[in-house]
């Protein structure tokens, strides 16, 4: 379908179509990609069925936020480059803004809190990060050798507990991928809006890859928390595939033991996500804000969350002039299917450590755990409901026990 054909075509009316989808958005990236359909196939008709679905298939390709990188090549093809931002900017900030407002509460105000309400905010993490290894694993993990792949990695993940070990895990599965997986026949797609030509593409790549190589050098040259968190946070989003939980502990091993931000605080801080609109990787704004020194509060904050999206928006710009040949390259899908049990075997490390060894103290943990699992999987309780509830049910467990 034309893009053409169609109104809202301001970059501001499409801020203020994302900015209602960001306010309103709850349920996660899987949830996001529902709610995107309804807006903009069935109501909008901005696009057909099936090129929403090579598009979700494009952005699922890619690392990063895949949810957030669909609104981006929506905008991108309503309004150009400004259409991509405004899109972006309307779906993160109602988020980004709350979690800097409670890292600022949590940094001022936060011996006025029970002491079980951060408790309560990291043992809920656990049911999350479980219910989000569970969807993973049964969707990517298929079969002996890819189940194989998410638990050797995991285990490589936990002996080796640094971002090189992590990096070279996902790097060593996308290669044993490419060389065992043989991936399904493709099916027939239409072709996606040819929104940038080919040699703007390759721009956008070789930015996104200079930054990828100049963040560290500039990092050790010039040694500062800002450049510091840059490069962190920019080189977790360029390398992740599978969306905000995966993230976790990329940033964990890095942020954790320099003494950056305490465990206590970046779980709590990650389990407060979960009850918000919008995409996890606004998380970024919560630890940027939190830091144990400057750049911190709002500057942190905002500095954090264009460190963590900018690889994302890069690389939408980068592939969506290549998405027809990759789509149809057997290669390419056998090792994105390594890659894929890779994640899946990061996030099952993730669920041990930090999350279980960190938030669970007792038996109390374990039912408050299991209790907010079963209201996730079972009862389909709203994540922010079930956030809210862990959090007061942790402050009356403090206080009782």
């Amino acid at each position: 379908m034309d893009p053409a054909a169609t109104p809202d075509r301001s970059a501001w009316s499409i801020f203020l179509i994302f900015l209602r989808l960001g306010l309103t958005s709850f349920g996660g990236p899987i949830a996001h990609l529902g709610y995107f359909r309804q807006e903009f196939v069935s109501r909008r008709r901005w696009l057909s069925e099936q090129s929403y679905a090579d598009l979700v298939a494009l952005c699922q390709f890619l690392p990063g936020p895949g949810s957030s990188q669909v609104g981006m090549a929506l905008g991108l093809s309503r309004c150009g480059y400004l259409g991509a931002l405004a899109a972006w900017a309307g779906f993160t900030l109602p988020t980004a803004v709350v979690l800097i407002l409670f890292a600022l509460g949590i940094s001022r105000y936060g011996d006025l809190l029970p002491a079980g309400v951060l408790h309560g905010l990291q043992v809920v993490a656990v049911a999350v990060v479980a219910q989000a290894l569970w969807g993973m694993a049964r969707t990517l993990c298929r079969g002996a050798l890819r189940l194989l792949l998410m638990v050797l990695t995991a285990m490589l993940v936990l002996l080796i507990p640094t971002a090189l070990g992590q990096i070279g895990a996902i790097l060593l599965a996308g290669l044993v991928g490419l060389l065992l997986i043989k991936p399904a026949h493709l099916p027939a797609h239409e072709p996606l809006w040819p929104a940038i030509r080919a040699r703007a593409g390759l721009c956008w790549l070789g930015l996104f890859v200079a930054l990828l190589i100049a963040l560290p050098l500039l990092r050790s040259l010039y040694p500062s928390q800002g450049l510091a968190m840059l490069d962190i946070f920019y080189r977790s989003s360029a390398l992740v595939f599978g969306g905000g939980h995966v993230m976790l502990p990329l940033l964990q091993a890095e942020l954790v033991p320099a003494g950056w931000i305490s465990d206590e605080v970046f779980l709590a801080g990650y389990g407060a996500t979960q009850a918000m609109p919008g995409p996890l990787f606004a998380f970024a704004a919560f630890i940027g804000a939190s830091l144990n020194g400057p750049p911190n509060g709002w500057l942190g904050g905002l500095l954090g969350l264009v460190a963590i999206f900018l690889p994302s928006m890069l690389l939408v710009f980068a592939a969506l002039p290549f998405w027809e040949r990759l789509r149809r390259s057997q290669r390419s899908q056998a090792a994105l299917a390594g890659i894929n049990a890779a994640v899946v075997g990061l996030l099952l490390a993730a669920l041990y450590d930090p999350l279980w060894t960190s938030a669970i103290r007792g038996p109390q943990d374990i039912a408050l755990a299991l209790l907010a699992l079963v209201a996730l999987m079972f009862l389909r309780v709203p994540p922010w409901l079930v956030v809210l509830a862990s959090g007061v049910l942790g402050g009356v467990s403090s206080a009782l026990f």
